[in-house]
């Protein structure tokens, strides 16, 4: 009897991979918010994949940036937390990256940390034919798994998750059953989840170059009335000046930014949402300890 099969797989790459839209993909929901922007990702998201024979729950990590103070800082301990503490790595090489000896990076990690991996070439849509051959060879001779593909449309994601499926049940450990209920497609809370939704939107709304310096901070999640949920967030920018950039002309871009967001987290509650945004300054934000431990940008101990 075949034995089943369950164990935490870290999704890891550099900034702008496509990790975040491949875990979307393989587990079939929305969880971890996707833009084109640097750093999008901040904590790790979590997303599980379960069938018959295995249960992988894949975390999505920040992707891998030098050290540096403050925000840059975390989200660099993050990505190396994941690494540590996953059963098996997914390494996320996107072709277009301008330095090809930093992909080289990423799977340097996943050999060092002497876990099983895999290797996922992402972005083939784009014209960097001989790139993916060059390094499906000098994996493949290693015994590394290789797959490649695109997320661009519905069909490349659905043939690229396939292929990915088929390697994903070999890397995992042995397991007396899954690690969590099998109707569960992540762990998230609706709270932490509506907070990535605005912040998601801010990246997409927002056009000039201040999204990394915003975050979003819960304030009030009342659901109180059986008719609507009350939410009310505050939004952080850096300095001072941004709050005008953030709200927009007559208050065009905070409008829309709230009705993008309330309408997918509708989506996501499967009912009616009030949702209130505001938007303050807190100079220097993702460099002050305290208010980083309160947005969670800090290492558990």
């Amino acid at each position: 009897m075949t034995s089943y099969k369950a164990g935490f797989v870290g999704l890891i790459g550099l900034p702008n991979s496509g990790k975040s839209t491949l875990m979307n993909a393989l587990v079939g929901e929305k969880v971890s918010i996707v833009s084109s922007k640097p750093q999008t990702t901040r904590r790790r998201q979590l997303g599980v994949v379960t069938q018959e024979e295995f249960q992988a729950v894949l975390v999505d990590a920040p992707g891998l940036v030098s050290a540096k103070k403050g925000l840059h800082e975390f989200l660099h301990q993050e990505a190396l937390d994941v690494i540590k503490n996953s059963d098996a790595l997914i390494c996320v090489l996107n072709i277009d990256e301008k330095d090809p000896k930093r992909l080289y990076e990423i799977t340097g990690l996943a050999e060092a940390a002497g876990k099983p991996w895999m290797v996922v070439i992402s972005k083939t849509d784009l014209p960097f034919l001989h790139r993916p051959q060059m390094i499906r060879t000098e994996l493949e001779q290693k015994g590394i798994p290789v797959v490649s593909g695109s997320a661009e449309t519905q069909n490349q994601r659905q043939e690229l998750t396939e292929k990915i499926l088929e390697h994903l049940p070999a890397l995992l450990p042995e397991s007396p059953a899954p690690l969590y209920l099998e109707d569960l497609y992540t762990p998230s809370t609706v709270r932490e989840l509506a907070v990535e939704i605005i912040r998601e939107k801010c990246f997409e709304t927002i056009h000039q170059e201040i999204p990394f310096g915003i975050a979003v901070r819960l304030l009030m999640f009342d659901e109180s009335s059986p008719k609507v949920t009350k939410i009310y967030c505050e939004i952080l920018v850096s300095k001072e000046n941004h709050v005008s950039i953030v709200v927009g002309r007559g208050a065009h871009l905070i409008k829309e930014i709230g009705m993008k967001a309330r309408k997918e987290i509708e989506r996501l509650m499967e009912g009616k949402v009030f949702l209130d945004l505001k938007v303050s300054a807190y100079k220097n934000w993702d460099k002050n300890p305290g208010v980083m431990k309160e947005l969670g940008y800090v290492q558990p101990l």
